[in-house]
């Protein structure tokens, strides 16, 4: 019972898709892929051709992967092929949202990549946004991938509700789900970290909190006046071009 309403405050699926890659005009393929447990997962393709490079892009924790294609599309444009899945139990894909299944769901995504797209795992970056962040940070536990970028994300989701009203008790209630800061010392990647200073949802100083305990190489980058759902606006042209240097330096193309 505690763990269904636990998950039913992190959790805010939308099922169905808002949006396609057709009706944006943009290059793009719907695929599906089978977790290790056999859930059927959901994603949009977005490829970049001949640039041997991909991003695996995990979003928050509302909406659906569809509600993520005009982003995807701008890392797209980077000379980057982007791959941004459904969790179970969001979009189209079967299942029902959970801690542990986020996790699965995005070990399945990176080995799409690799073994049905041959993508190298060292050409890979993990984006990860808000509790994105948490399931990338888990995924790149001890792998040898090309970058982590990691925006608008906790050290834990108790940090974040202990933050908010009634944190108390909601913080012992999430105990220690999502809890990026106990993992992030074993990513052995490079990582971008990117936070709004006016995030009224994950305050910036809980990203400074995860980067501070994160190990090299790594740098952190905050968009002033930015909140929580509108970096990439306010960032603008500079965020997009600090991730193309990050990509660069990561995965250069030549």
């Amino acid at each position: 019972m505690w763990n269904y309403l636990v998950e039913s405050m992190i959790f805010y699926p939308v099922r169905g898709v808002a949006i396609t890659p057709k009706q944006l005009g943009i290059d793009g393929e719907e695929v599906f892929f089978a977790t290790e447990d056999d859930v059927r997962i959901h994603a949009f393709y977005l490829p970049a051709p001949g640039a041997h490079r991909a991003l695996l892009f995990l979003h928050g924790n509302a909406g659906n992967a569809s509600h993520r294609l005009p982003n995807a599309a701008e890392l797209a444009r980077l000379d980057c092929s982007v791959l941004v899945l459904d969790y179970r139990g969001y979009g189209l894909s079967e299942g029902r949202a959970s801690e542990s299944g986020t996790f699965a769901d995005a070990r399945a995504g990176l080995r799409h990549l690799i073994e049905q797209l041959g993508f190298s795992e060292s050409r890979v970056v993990v984006f990860g946004r808000s509790l994105g962040g948490a399931v990338a940070v888990d995924l790149a536990q001890d792998r040898k991938l090309a970058g982590v970028i990691l925006e608008s994300t906790f050290p834990s989701i108790a940090d974040v509700v202990s933050n908010g009203r009634g944190g108390g008790w909601l913080g012992a209630l999430a105990g220690k789900r999502f809890d990026s800061a106990s993992k992030i010392g074993r990513v052995r990647a490079p990582l971008l970290f990117f936070h709004g200073d006016r995030d009224e949802i994950v305050d910036h100083e809980l990203g400074r909190r995860l980067f501070d305990v994160a190990p090299q190489p790594k740098a952190f980058e905050t968009i002033r006046g930015a909140g929580h759902n509108d970096l990439t606006q306010i960032g603008g042209r500079r965020y997009f071009e600090r991730i193309r240097s990050f990509l660069e330096e990561v995965a250069p193309l030549s």
